[in-house]
């Protein structure tokens, strides 16, 4: 019957009417140990009571330890974690149909502390597919995500510069040819797994060099304050993000550029924006320790 199948889909595939998406399969081994340095990463992503940082809840933490080279290589998962949490709030109806999560399944639940610290104290990188959304719920449930380095893998890859039409997880698996079970949390660390342990051709180094790179290099963050009204949509078609002063930020028009690029930012601000008057523009910079914290 597999066979059958699996020769169905390929033919199907060899037509070019169709495509075919397989079911992404769980895998503990990636690559051949060749001897190389290795060093640990932890994959992480929670589900929560809704989208509203400052007041919804994570029901389920889940983290997958991986071992990598420097060149970006995924050799093996180490270990797995995956935990439910009961929130002080009842589990909103749309949240249990995204995640099939019920009350019934978290009652009582907690998850421990100790054993989160326990789990990534050996990791030099946490990975979250939207660190901006992940890393200020973890750090304020427990606080030894603080001190670990963080990346994500949604915005500090190319994902379009190397073929792809979006960063969604979803459709990044697709482009793979692939489909899960999403929106539980240790699945869909399995899922980003698979993205960046897989260049798609005509790329031929693994999407997780270019994450390591890219969070190796500190970024200045441009706050745009008082910027003209006029001006929203040059700073929106040029990558600027308005943030509503919430969470003790600034009220303003901002974005992440690399260091060695924010002179030529700076210098678009004050030309194109603020029309060479001798405003202030503050700055930020940031490293993978704090980028995504909203500590900062």
């Amino acid at each position: 019957m597999v066979s059958d199948l699996e020769a169905a889909a390929a033919a199907l595939d060899a037509s070019g009417d169709y495509r075919v998406l397989r079911r992404l399969k769980t895998r503990e081994e990636l690559a051949e140990d060749n001897g190389a340095t290795k060093k640990v990463a932890i994959i992480l992503d929670v589900e929560t009571t809704g989208l509203d940082q400052a007041s919804d809840e994570i029901i389920e933490l889940g983290m997958l330890k991986f071992s990598y080279g420097l060149d970006g290589r995924i050799y093996r998962v180490v270990d797995t974690f995956s935990a439910l949490r009961q929130p002080s709030i009842p589990i909103p109806a749309e949240i249990t149909r995204l995640t099939r999560i019920t009350a019934d399944m978290v009652a009582g639940k907690s998850i421990d502390a100790a054993q989160v610290d326990e789990f990534i104290a050996d990791a030099v990188l946490i990975i979250a597919h939207n660190a901006g959304f992940d890393r200020p719920l973890c750090e304020r449930s427990w606080g030894s995500f603080s001190g670990k380095h963080w990346a994500c893998s949604s915005n500090e890859v190319d994902w379009r510069g190397r073929g792809h039409a979006g960063t969604r997880l979803g459709y990044l698996l697709s482009d793979y040819r692939l489909f899960h079970d999403g929106h539980r949390a240790l699945e869909d660390c399995r899922a980003v797994l698979e993205i960046l342990a897989r260049p798609l051709p005509p790329a031929t180094e693994p999407p997780l060099k270019t994450l390591l790179d890219s969070a190796r290099i500190a970024t200045i963050r441009i706050w745009a304050e008082g910027a003209p009204f006029d001006h929203k949509d040059t700073l929106k078609a040029r990558g600027y993000r308005w943030s509503d002063g919430s969470h003790g930020t600034t009220k303003a028009w901002w974005k992440d550029v690399p260091e060695p690029a924010a002179d030529a930012e700076l210098a678009f601000l004050h030309h194109e924006i603020y029309g060479d008057d001798a405003v202030n523009i503050p700055t930020q910079r940031l490293t993978a320790r704090d980028r995504f914290s909203d500590r900062r």
